[in-house]
């Protein structure tokens, strides 16, 4: 495998730990990490790479658990300041690279006196890891402010995609709730995204701010956790919405425990890390939610959180 490797301009390690990657800070190393340069340096290593060797894309891992026994081939993270740059491109637009921060670019659209992306604020992680599950909170999602995306395939093969609902020649990319139709192997390496109107900065970042604040009041954000662990049954909108928190917590699960793995007294619907959990104990832990509230609830909740990689 070591000779198969194609030459790169940034970083390729071998045996990486990743658990220090991810918001729960657990899982085993990855055969290989490989942090590209840039755009180019990522597409000439897709290329070259024997398509034998799985490729695996770990953001900044905030919703994710990296199990313990690792992950196979080679990992692709994309961060750092080129990964992560944000610029208003005017007509309400702005453009970010898939390491961007969903809160930095809340307020980068923000300083440019654009509306309608502050709800991006309450969303844990990168732009790169919500496109991936059409994240969204405070009743908007990502497919409502998407103009288009582009990346790469497997192969090295460059290919772009339109909003839903946009206009343009590139097939219109699938979005539904907390799902994307994207093909599995694309690599996203850039978003156009549109906001709703402009505004004074300074109210609009007020606006972030209590959106912020607000979060902090209701989720464990101080914790070693992720994003929301359960996709709500039901899709915004629906009358009756069930939501995940609520029938875990009618489930009795509100700080279950399962080694160092526990359900947030705060916040039902997060999983944290108390300090010495294994992936294994998370998600035995979700597991155990999920029976528990198909017993009790008959609700079969769905994983929004990534679980990939070897068990130990």
């Amino acid at each position: 495998m070591i000779a198969s490797l194609p030459p790169v301009r940034g970083k390729l390690m071998q045996d990486a730990s990743l658990a220090p990657y991810t918001w729960f800070r657990v899982g085993g190393p990855a055969d290989w990490l490989f942090l590209p340069a840039d755009e180019e340096d990522l597409s000439s290593f897709l290329k070259s790479l024997d398509p034998a060797i799985p490729v695996t894309v770990l953001g900044v891992g905030s919703n994710v658990i990296v199990r313990d026994g690792g992950i196979e081939g080679v990992v692709i993270r994309l961060m750092g300041k080129y990964w992560g740059a944000i610029e208003s491109e005017g007509d309400l637009t702005v453009s970010a690279r898939p390491g961007a921060l969903d809160l930095a670019v809340a307020k980068a659209a923000a300083r440019a006196g654009i509306k309608g992306l502050e709800f991006l604020s309450g969303i844990p992680g990168s732009l790169g890891g919500a496109t991936r599950t059409n994240a969204g909170c405070y009743g908007r999602e990502l497919r409502d402010v998407l103009v288009s995306l582009e990346g790469y395939r497997r192969d090295g093969t460059h290919v772009s995609y339109r909003g839903p609902g946009r206009e343009g020649t590139a097939p219109e990319a699938g979005f539904s709730y907390r799902h994307t139709d994207l093909p599995d192997d694309m690599i996203v390496t850039k978003l156009i995204l549109q906001g709703t109107g402009t505004d004074a900065p300074d109210k609009i970042l007020e606006e972030i701010e209590a959106l912020q604040t607000r979060r902090a009041e209701t989720q464990p954000i101080k914790e070693k956790t992720s994003g929301s662990t359960f996709a709500n049954p039901d899709p915004p909108g629906t009358p009756d919405q069930r939501s995940a928190w609520k029938l875990i917590d009618a489930a009795g699960c509100r700080g279950l425990k399962v080694g160092g793995a526990q359900v947030s007294p705060k916040h039902c619907n997060f999983l944290i890390n108390t300090g010495d959990a294994t992936a294994a104990d998370l998600e035995a832990l979700g597991e155990l939610v999920r029976a528990r509230v198909l017993d009790t609830q008959g609700v079969q909740l769905r994983w929004e959180v990534r679980r990939i990689g070897r068990t130990a």
